[in-house]
């Protein structure tokens, strides 16, 4: 049986890397997927591969005075939400110690800000699925253990992670499903600019499949790859080893 035909996803950050790999992937299972991002000609590319299933809606998500209007749009384009993942995201590293606001700010808008405004926006039509609604977060292994040069990237997910956290135990057990993906390295265009060696780095096509069949059971968590989230949890327990002797290699600072 398949579990995804005939379901209603809303999925931002799709114009690129995992999300858009994940929107091509749901079409082709039988969903009705509406792609967000800011970029209208790329979406449009994104839905070329499957038209009848692939709807373009762009936006900001960044932009919290939009929110009644892309609430609307949805709402034009599908009576209900079924399932939400909330994809998209930023990186920028703190090269030179300088701890410029507007850097992090621009960080934390997509990441952290960019989320909140996007469930504020899914919630409602969320509620009206005649099955049981599912958000699904894109946050990262990095939370798991502090990175060199990640400050704003990794407080950014820090702070995205425990926001869904939190929204899990607020939200009625018996009618919301919620899941965290927390993906290691993952090769997109978002990782082409890191200069440091991504171990266990995995394509976006397999981290799609990874997602999507954790989704099948819909936990909490959904980490991706076991070796790496395995070692993070160890060294993560082991501080004066990760923070002293192994992390500090990847820092220019150190």
């Amino acid at each position: 049986m398949n579990t995804w035909n005939g379901k209603t996803v809303w999925l931002t950050g799709a114009s690129s890397g995992i999300g858009r790999i994940l929107a091509i992937k749901l079409a082709k299972l039988g969903c009705t997927v509406i792609i967000s991002a800011r970029r209208a000609n790329v979406l449009a590319e994104v839905a070329s591969h499957s038209p009848q299933q692939l709807l373009p809606l762009p936006f900001d998500i960044t932009d919290a005075s939009s929110r009644d209007q892309v609430r609307q749009q949805l709402a034009d384009r599908v009576e209900a939400i079924d399932i939400a993942i909330f994809a998209a995201g930023v990186v920028e590293y703190e090269d030179n110690l300088d701890f410029e606001t507007e850097q992090y700010r621009r960080v934390f808008d997509v990441n952290f800000f960019g989320l909140v405004n996007s469930v504020a926006i899914a919630m409602p039509l969320l509620k009206k699925s005649a099955h049981t609604p599912y958000i699904v977060g894109v946050s990262s292994l990095t939370i798991v253990a502090g990175f060199p040069r990640a400050e704003m990237y990794g407080a950014s997910k820090a702070a995205a992670d425990y926001f869904l956290k939190s929204l899990r135990m607020d939200l009625d057990s018996k009618t919301f499903d919620l899941s965290i993906v927390r993906p290691g390295f993952v090769k997109t265009p978002m990782t082409a600019i890191n200069d440091f060696p991504m171990p266990f780095i995995m394509t976006a096509d397999a981290a799609a499949e990874r997602i999507i069949q954790g989704m099948h059971k819909r936990p909490l968590f959904i980490n991706f790859p076991r070796r790496f989230n395995l070692l993070l949890k160890l060294l993560s327990l082991s501080s004066n080893l990760w923070y002293r002797k192994m992390a500090v290699k990847m820092s220019r600072h150190g």
